[in-house]
Order: structure tokens, then sequence, then C-alpha cells
């Protein structure tokens, strides 16, 4: 009988109960509390572009190349080898949690160079990773759990928009040093060396290897040098992101001239790679993290802790886009085909720059745009006032983000008349 009760009690409370639940469950939610978040500058700009219906629009925000009639260029050396590696009819199990060796090896010897001590005595660590993006991202887990120094990551002003939310994400501390000159469109060299020489020793100093994202603003040489030193002096970590090799200057070698001067120097470099510009194989997500080490029982200490870090985030690597690089840069003539095809790409872009300043003095600009020509690679900061790209964009339909950068790839011999027009307007 107190059983009975009992159930009779719990069955009322369940004719009355359902309900207020059925009342709470539509009042609250497990995500309610998720705000809606900002959105991507870049993408915001290609979405506004998109719902443009001029026929003279012009997309300057993509960091993507496009050939002279404004599409997606594919590599003739990629569709050979892909050719190749469909011939061989290979398998689809997972690759190693480093990633494909024949890439990794190919990957390291093209930024520090066939004949460097770094490989001869195998004191570096070269792992595959997803794209640049996942390689600064393995680098900043690494470096937030290794490094012994100060958890400061110093980025130049400004940088890539991803390197703060990568290193913030992973732990470490964003600071700032000089480098972009607002008054002369060009690099800030004694503001640069003045914020090096303060910053706290063994802090990471982030470096862009070539074609600086987003100023296109690169120190010659001999800044390089003198960046080093001061570097030195200051026991910095050095890490570099290079994510243009050859699409800079269309020179391999010239452009990975810093990264190979600093090893030179004695720096134990960090690195990270891209090989979605200078390849073109940006869905493909094909890059590499490289750790110089002082000797090869560090280096393999390194791949050790790498491996663990790599494993929980996304196990190994994707296959297609490594075998595709791999078999580029190892086979004689794929090789000698993509330096071609790279060097066109980066003439293109430099032809572009030629005939935008020539446009602008033929259209009667007085203004000084001789930064156009001298910066290097996909951008260019084009000193615009965020009022001037307001402009641009309601009364010339041409989109990009509020900084005044452009994507020179965007810009093509039947545009960059069209182009000139516009800035012109919006300058003088």
């Amino acid at each position: 009988m107190a059983l009975l009760k009992s159930h009779k009690v719990i069955y009322c409370l369940g004719n009355i109960s359902p309900s207020l639940g059925v009342l709470s469950t539509r009042n609250s939610s497990w995500w309610g509390g998720v705000q809606m978040g900002p959105p991507d500058p870049i993408l915001g700009v290609t979405e506004a572009f998109k719902r443009d219906t001029n026929p003279k629009k012009m997309n300057l925000g993509v960091g993507a190349y496009r050939d002279d009639h404004g599409k997606p260029f594919v590599l003739s050396c990629v569709r050979k080898a892909e050719d190749i590696i469909t011939a061989k009819n290979m398998d689809k199990e997972y690759l190693p949690i480093g990633g494909y060796g024949e890439f990794s090896k190919s990957c390291a010897q093209l930024a520090l160079g066939a004949d460097s001590e770094v490989l001869k005595s195998s004191r570096n660590i070269t792992v595959q990773t997803i794209s640049g993006t996942g390689s600064l991202r393995i680098g900043a887990n690494f470096l937030a759990r290794f490094h012994g120094g100060p958890r400061d990551v110093y980025l130049p002003k400004p940088s890539w928009g991803n390197h703060t939310p990568i290193f913030r994400d992973a732990g470490m501390q964003l600071k700032a040093y000089r480098y972009y000159d607002p008054s002369t469109c060009g690099f800030d060299f004694k503001g640069a060396l003045d914020d090096i020489s303060k910053m706290p020793e063994q802090s990471v100093i982030m470096l862009h290897a070539c074609a600086h994202n987003p100023t296109g603003v690169d120190p010659k040489p001999e800044q390089w040098k003198e960046i080093s030193d001061i570097v030195k002096k200051r026991n910095l970590l050095v890490f570099f992101d290079m994510a243009y090799q050859g699409f800079a200057s269309g020179d391999i070698d010239r452009d990975a001239w810093a990264v190979r001067y600093f090893i030179e120097q004695g720096h134990n470099i960090l690195l990270s790679q891209s090989f979605a510009k200078n390849m073109g194989l940006y869905g493909e997500r094909v890059g590499g993290f490289t750790v110089v080490c002082n000797d090869t029982e560090e280096a393999k200490r390194v791949e050790s802790q790498l491996k663990i870090l790599i494993r929980p985030i996304y196990s190994n690597p994707p296959m297609n886009g490594a075998r595709i690089a791999a078999t580029i840069l190892n086979t004689p003539d794929l090789r000698s085909l993509w330096l071609e095809e790279v060097h066109f790409m980066a003439n293109r872009i430099i032809r572009m720059r030629e005939q935008l300043v020539a446009g602008l003095k033929k259209e009667g600009s007085s203004h000084n745009w001789q930064h156009v020509i001298d910066q290097i690679g996909m951008f260019c900061f084009t000193g615009l006032k965020p009022e001037q790209v307001e402009r641009l964009t309601k009364e010339f339909s041409v989109y990009m983000t509020k900084d005044g950068r452009i994507s020179m790839a965007g810009v093509t011999s039947g545009n960059v008349g069209y182009l000139a027009q516009g800035i012109h307007a919006v300058t003088k």
C-alpha cells in the first residue's frame, strides 16, 4: 500500500511538472549567452562586392592571385603534378603525425637552401602543417608550452590580422613594435630599431620574411643586418612568417634572404611557411613549421613534443596538397616550370603597380605614388584614408579594407585605368 501511495504521488506530480519543464526548456538554451561575433572585415568586403550590380566593380580585398582577366589561376606545374600522382594510383592512408616526409624535407630545403649548414647537421625539425595559419598556431602552442622566457610576442605594427588571435588564443601576450610609417608609406626603420632595443630579453619577435602583409613594405638587406644585430644583443627569439617565398620578387632565393641571413648569424629561428600563394594551393592547405635547434639531439626532442601537440588538434595533416608540392619540388622539369610560373605571377603584380602609378600620373594626380612601386608582394598600402576608401566604394564600386590596403592581384590591365581614375577622384 505504501508503494502504491508513493506511486500515486509520483504520478500526480508527473501530471503537473511536464508543463513547467516545457516552459523552462522553451525559455532557456545552452547557448543563450552566446553573442553575435563581429564580421570578418575581408569577408565583409567580399559580401558587399557580390551585392553590387555595377559592371565595373572591383574586389581588391581578397588575398588570392588572379590572372589578367581577373580569374583564379591554377599553375600548369600543379596540373602536371596531379597527373603524375593520379597515374601512380596511390592509396589514401593516414600520413604520419608530422606529415609527408618528402614534403617536409623539400619544404625545409626551399626555405633554408639546399646547402644549409642546418640541414647538413640535421639540427632542424620540420613538420607539415595546415597551411601557414596552422603552422603559426602549432608554433604558438609550442611557445606557450615550452618557451621559458616572457610570454610576450612582439608583432610589427601593423601585422597580418590573424597573427593576433592565433597567438592570443594559444595563451601568449601580444605587443607591438613600430614598423610602418604612414607619413612615407614606407618602413619606419628608426622606430623599429628603437622599439626592438627595448624589448625584454628572451621575448619573441615576429618578422615577415618578405612581402610584409598588409603593407608590402620590406626592410632592405642592410636594414635586415642591423635588425639581426640588435635582436641578437637583446637575446630575442625570432619567429619568421614566410607566406610569399618566390611570389614577392619572383626569386625564391632573394625572398628567403632574411631567413638564411639570420640563421647564418646564429639565430635559432622558428619558421612558418605557406604554399598557398607561391603554388596557388589555397584550398589544399599546405604549409610547414620549422624549429632550428642547437643540435640533432635537441631537434629529436622538439620533434617528439610537436607531435604531441599536433595529435589532439588534427591528428595528422592532409595528403593531397603535400604530394603535389613535393612532386613539383622534387621533379626537375616541374620545379623549373614552377619557378617560371611563380616569376610570371610576381612580375604581373609588379607591372600592375607600375601601370597604376602611370595611370594616376595620366589622370593628373600631383601626389607622390612612388610607394606603390616600392612596396612588394600581393598587397599595397595605398595611404588612402578611411573616408577616401568609403568614397571609392560608393562612387566607383571599388572594394577594399578601410585601412586602404588593396590586393594588387585584383588589378588587371583591363581595370587599372578605372582604378587610377577612382583613386585620383577621391584624393585630388
